[in-house]
């Protein structure tokens, strides 16, 4: 085999109170990776805005790390097409880091487990956030709504209810280069023992949810106390755009990962087109104009 396409899905992290813990794929964007042995070093090439540099790509990284740990010689091609918004709180390198490990493993038939497979696309984090963390690309890799515990590493996946609906609201404002490194930057480095507690409980009882396939628990729970007032000043508007997801019907509302998207969780009853609206009009409220995608829970990366 000489080449290998691999596409991954975009996801949301956190989910409110699962902090670095809950990741759920989304099938709203995907990004696709090209490997093909070419050459004599490893080259990146992209129509899109991306980082060609192996250090500062994602998708790079994880071809770099993985290489040197398998002892692969030989000159690789990256052929990287983005379809998730970079720095909105999609997964954007997430999306990319898995696809490159999905690739590289089928590429090299290395026939990896997955949380393997998530430890590799892991490391790709560290060119946008500055730090390895795997919420998101344990999303992008296994598909679903998955549980990140790093001591022992491990990935537990769940399968979400089939009537589970999200209706995200991307704001159009600009996003510093390493926004995810802004965004854990305004983060409390201590918390009261009741708020962490309460967190807690709504943790739970979100797992609880995806474990019962009830949409109602699960959008009930998404109250996070800890980092969510921590970082909605980043998103003008975001008390508005929350109260009206809910009042228009959404189950709970939150910041989509680091931000600045939000993201609500409703079922397939409810009327995902007022939510959405009722999202646009609290952006508007702050003079910003928002995209709104209506999207499920998605299937991990897959090769083409």
């Amino acid at each position: 085999m000489k080449s290998v396409v691999a596409r991954a899905p975009s996801s949301t992290a956190n989910l409110g109170p699962g902090f670095d813990v809950f990741g759920l794929a989304l099938d709203a964007y995907y990004d696709e990776i090209q490997i093909t042995k070419q050459g004599n070093e490893i080259v990146i090439e992209s129509l899109d805005s991306v980082p060609i540099e192996l250090e500062k790509n994602s998708a790079g990284l994880v071809v770099k790390e993985m290489s040197k740990k398998f002892k692969i010689k030989e000159g690789l091609l990256i052929k990287i097409k983005k379809g998730v918004p970079a720095g909105f709180g999609m997964g954007s390198s997430a999306a990319s880091a898995a696809a490159a490990a999905v690739a590289f493993n089928a590429l090299f038939d290395l026939d990896l487990d997955q949380n393997t497979l998530v430890e590799f696309a892991g490391i790709g984090e560290r060119a946008s956030a500055g730090s390895i963390h795997y919420d998101n690309v344990s999303a992008s890799v296994l598909g679903g709504f998955v549980i990140v515990r790093t001591d022992p590493f491990d990935v537990i996946k769940i399968d979400p209810p089939k009537d589970l609906v999200l209706c995200v609201a991307i704001p159009k404002i600009s996003v510093p280069k390493k926004k995810t490194e802004v965004s854990r930057g305004v983060l409390p480095q201590q918390v009261k023992l009741s708020d962490y507690v309460k967190n807690l409980a709504n943790a739970s009882a979100i797992t609880a949810g995806f474990i019962k396939k009830d949409v109602e628990l699960i959008g009930h729970s998404i109250k996070d106390i800890i980092v969510e007032p921590a970082r909605k000043h980043l998103i003008p508007g975001f008390d508005k755009v929350k109260t009206n997801a809910l009042q228009a019907g959404a189950l709970g509302v939150t910041i989509s990962g680091a931000g600045p998207s939000v993201i609500s969780f409703t079922s397939k009853f409810a009327d995902h087109k007022k939510i959405c609206k009722a999202m646009e009009k609290g952006f508007a409220s702050a003079d910003i104009k928002c995209v709104t995608v209506i999207c499920r829970p998605s299937k991990g990366a897959f090769v083409l």
